[in-house]
């Protein structure tokens, strides 16, 4: 049943978006508690959470990126009311994203000291960092799975189920970090170790109940053999749309290193406000997230059901949502800033970035989510190469480029005014691109 395509816009919006809140909440919510119990280890610790950043990231751009390639081809089944057709691609999605996931755990395991080398880990940090990858790499497959599960299970119409399985992961490594950090309760205490180990938890725990939802509550998992000629033509369906998705996520982390790169030649406490600061961002998009969680399969399905004046009118109440919040959010943060700073460090020479950080990037959130609902809605058009190419002149043309002058031209602080000017341009470049791609529907 097209459970998408009927009620008003605003409502199924509504609808979708408001039982995810408290998912995206417990989501963000212990990135931010790993990141505050870590913070009590001291700068080193923390910093070595910064250079993590970007490679945590990467493995959920990959995830994500397959999770968008099959939940829009599971959505737009359902929209054709093919139900036979959304069993198939959800399973073969989630055998693709796990066998993915192996892949880059054994990759990274085996090149960490390599690749945070690369990053600016130096000496002091690079053994901590060694420590928490090892265990967090082992549980990879746990953290890739449940992003997928996410998007099939709105595209269900399951969205108050896909808030509380959200919500299950994140609830258990709150429990578990100051445990295993600090050792409570006759565990030993395992510092930065413990972190990820309740982390690898957490998500396992996620991905044992969305198997159950999806085959016992939904049916769209099956336990099935396929030929390899079936399961060939669902990859290369999968991989098209999410080959270009992954690349336009991978942007993103691929952003977050050159940025962290940069810093790093300013010391490691530029490098620790940074980690912390890109946590509290994350927090701070919890609502937006929401929306846009939503937004992809409520285009699909919309497509499929060729209602076109629906998706124009999603794609206009989520940027005028998009740059209000962001502008609410812009004034709390600048007046609340040195209270955050201090939640994550001590260090007066962390909290002073982090402070800078925070009062300058922050009044672009809005035009970077309006510029995220771009790339959201062209992907659920199916045209993920547009959504690829607008993403890539964010990072590639603009980010970069800006945050490299502004680090030569004024340091720490030209490096956050790059960010500024990078949101609201892109922004703008994502308006006209939604427009022509509109008026070609």
């Amino acid at each position: 049943m097209s459970v998408l395509v009927q009620k008003s816009v605003k409502r199924t919006l509504f609808n979708m978006a408001f039982p995810m809140l408290a998912g995206t909440f417990a989501m963000n919510a212990y990135n931010l508690t790993d990141t505050w119990f870590v913070s009590r280890l001291g700068t080193l610790p923390l910093a070595a959470m910064g250079f993590t950043f970007p490679v945590v990231m990467f493995l959920s751009c990959v995830a994500g990126g397959l999770g968008v390639g099959t939940t829009i081809l599971m959505s737009h089944a359902t929209g054709r009311r093919d139900k036979a057709d959304a069993v198939k691609i959800t399973t073969h999605g989630l055998t693709l994203t796990l066998g993915v996931a192996a892949l880059i755990a054994v990759v990274g395991y085996v090149t960490i000291g390599p690749v945070f080398s690369g990053l600016g880990a130096d000496s002091t940090v690079l053994p901590i960092v060694r420590r928490y990858m090892r265990i967090w790499y082992l549980g990879a497959p746990f953290m890739a799975l449940p992003m997928l599960g996410n998007g099939l299970l709105i595209s269900a119409g399951d969205s108050k189920t896909a808030g509380r399985f959200m919500m299950l992961g994140p609830i258990v490594n709150v429990i578990l970090d100051p445990i295993m950090i600090f050792g409570y309760l006759g565990f030993p205490a395992m510092g930065v170790r413990g972190a990820a180990l309740a982390t690898v938890i957490g998500q396992g725990v996620s991905t044992a109940w969305l198997f159950e939802l999806l085959y016992k509550k939904h049916g769209l998992l099956v336990l099935k053999r396929w030929g390899l000629k079936v399961y060939g033509a669902s990859f290369r369906n999968i991989l098209r749309l999410g080959i270009p998705s992954i690349l336009s996520m991978v942007l993103m982390p691929v952003s977050a290193t050159v940025v962290t790169r940069i810093l790093s030649n300013f010391g490691n406490a530029a490098v620790a406000a940074i980690g912390a600061a890109q946590r509290i961002e994350m927090f701070a998009f919890v609502i937006p997230m929401a929306l846009g969680i939503s937004l992809a399969p409520f285009v699909s399905q919309n497509l499929g059901a060729a209602r076109y004046d629906r998706i124009r009118e999603s794609f206009t109440l989520s940027t005028r949502f998009a740059m209000l919040y962001g502008g609410g959010v812009a004034v709390t943060f600048f007046l609340c800033a040195p209270l955050l700073a201090s939640i994550f460090s001590r260090d007066p020479e962390v909290t002073k970035v982090l402070i800078t950080y925070i009062r300058i990037v922050s009044f672009g959130y809005g035009m970077m989510e309006v510029h995220r609902y771009c790339g959201i809605t062209l992907t659920g058009l199916h045209k993920p190469i547009s959504s690829a190419l607008l993403n890539g002149i964010r990072v590639l043309v603009l980010l970069i480029p800006l945050s490299l002058m502004g680090a030569h031209l004024g340091g720490v602080l030209g490096v956050f005014t790059g960010r500024l000017a990078t949101d609201w341009t892109a922004g703008g470049i994502g308006l006209i691109w939604i427009r022509y791609a509109f008026r070609k529907l």
